[in-house]
């Protein structure tokens, strides 16, 4: 990257093997067409056209030679970069949220990668080509518009974790429980995601409080405490209503949890914005 660059894009080499390898940036690659074949952290993975592969700075990466119609384009990304990129997420911090953007730029512990299997996602393909495009030419407030569409692209993932592969099976548990607890925050249990995933209760207790360090309780809870903050700060609605709408019938338990989470009354916190 050159100086003063915090994203930049190039084609993916072919014709030879590529030997293991690190990064000290973020790397995308997209497939345009055909297929490359990576090992992860010891992790076999195809990439087929349209779809996505994110590596964190962390990811030990080796790639299998490419042939003549395997065409794949590589973002090369500083974590800074997403900085701005993050705040388009909104306000509300889920732990969905949390966990893709840890795995995107976080730490060490943090899954090396995430495959998005979105050929047939349209307006992820269409934001991938404007990035593509706006790197290639030289397009005014250049920096900007990557920051905004990456925002964008991350929206758009956030709706397709059906369509994510992490970097192994528990990870992958993981990702469907959150995605679970996205969708059914006001009314889902431990017990129907668990049979789901034809798993038992406590076998994905545990599994969820190893790789998260909470438990399903917590997780829900920060979901819901989340999402009524976020309510409390952009709508009208009354304390009491955005309580049920969170899944909390009993407003003076709501009240109580609230106060623990963010240390002031509902009150008082729509007061301040």
């Amino acid at each position: 990257l050159k100086d003063g660059k915090l994203i930049t894009v190039r084609k993916h080499s072919r014709f030879v093997d590529f030997p293991e390898h690190t990064h000290d940036y973020v790397e995308v690659v997209y497939m345009c067409s055909g297929k490359t074949e990576h090992i992860i952290n010891g992790n076999e993975i195809t990439l087929h056209e349209g779809e996505l592969l994110f590596l964190n700075q962390y990811a030990k990466q080796k790639i299998k030679r490419a042939g003549e119609n395997d065409i794949a384009v590589n973002f090369i990304i500083l974590p800074q970069f997403f900085d701005q990129t993050v705040e388009l997420l909104g306000e509300e911090e889920t732990p969905l949220r949390n966990f893709i953007v840890d795995c995107l730029c976080g730490g060490a512990n943090a899954p090396a990668f995430l495959h998005f299997k979105v050929a047939d996602v349209l307006p992820v393909q269409n934001l991938i080509e404007n990035l593509i495009y706006t790197l290639i030419h030289d397009t005014p407030n250049k920096m900007r518009i990557n920051q905004t569409t990456m925002g964008l692209l991350f929206l758009q993932l956030m709706n397709y974790t059906d369509h994510l592969k992490g970097q192994n099976a528990e990870n992958d548990i993981i990702i469907k429980t959150l995605s679970y607890i996205e969708e059914h925050y006001i009314d889902g249990s431990l017990t129907e995601i668990a049979e789901k995933l034809h798993m038992d209760i406590y076998s994905l207790s545990r599994e969820i409080k190893r790789k998260t360090g909470k438990t399903y309780t917590e997780l829900l809870q920060e979901k819901r405490l989340n999402k009524s903050a976020f309510l409390l700060k952009n709508s009208e609605l009354k304390i009491s209503d955005i309580a049920e709408r969170v899944g909390y019938d009993n407003l003076s338990y709501f009240h109580r949890i609230f106060v623990r989470a963010y240390g002031t009354t509902p009150k008082k916190y729509r007061d301040c914005k």
